[in-house]
C-alpha cells in the first residue's frame, strides 16, 4: 500500500488519460524533468492553492526544462472544471482506479475526525530527465509547497 518509490529508483512507469482525455504516459516525459503530484480533489482549498501555486511558477520550471502534472482520482469532466475555474496552466490526470496513485505511494491510509481511510496523501514527486526519482515529499502542506519544489529543481540543476 505505502510503497513510496525512494530517490535513485526508477519512475514507475504510467499511461492514464489527462483531462482532455489525451493518453499520458512517462515516455511523453523523457529527457524532461517532470513534477508529478497527487492531491485529493478538485476545487477543495488545499487543492486549489497547489494547483495555483504549480501554475504561478510554472514558466520558472519550464525555463528549467521541467513539466508538471497533478495526478487526482477526479474525472476530467471535473479537472476542465477546475482548470477553468481556476485559469490553470498545468496537466490534470484522472486516475479514478487509482492505478497511479498506488504505484507512486500516495493511496494511503488517512484520519479525519477520528475516522481512518483510504485516501490520496498529498504527495509530490520530482523525476530526473533520465525517469529515476531525484526527490520525494511524502507528506505535503499546501501552501509554500511548488515554491519548494522549484527551489529543489534549481538546486539539482545548478550541478
Amino acid at each position: 500500500m505505502s510503497n513510496i518509490p525512494a530517490v535513485g529508483q526508477p519512475a514507475p512507469d504510467f499511461s492514464t488519460p489527462d483531462q482532455n482525455d489525451n493518453s499520458v504516459s512517462l515516455n511523453d516525459f523523457n529527457g524532461q524533468w517532470l513534477v508529478i503530484y497527487f492531491y485529493p480533489k478538485d476545487d477543495t482549498p488545499g487543492c486549489t492553492t497547489e494547483a495555483k501555486d504549480f501554475t504561478e511558477l510554472q514558466s520558472e520550471f519550464s525555463q528549467l526544462g521541467a513539466k508538471i502534472v497533478g495526478v487526482s482520482p477526479d474525472s476530467g469532466k471535473a479537472h476542465c472544471k477546475f482548470i477553468d475555474k481556476h485559469s490553470l496552466n498545468i496537466t490534470l490526470l484522472s486516475d479514478p482506479e487509482h492505478q497511479l496513485i498506488e504505484a507512486y505511494g500516495a493511496w494511503r491510509l488517512k484520519k479525519f475526525m477520528g475516522k481512518e481511510y483510504m485516501g490520496v496523501a498529498r504527495s509530490t514527486f520530482l523525476i530526473s530527465p533520465d525517469k529515476k526519482i531525484a526527490y520525494v515529499w511524502a507528506n505535503v502542506k499546501a501552501k509554500g509547497h511548488a515554491q519548494a519544489v522549484l527551489n529543489k529543481l534549481q538546486e539539482l540543476t545548478a550541478n
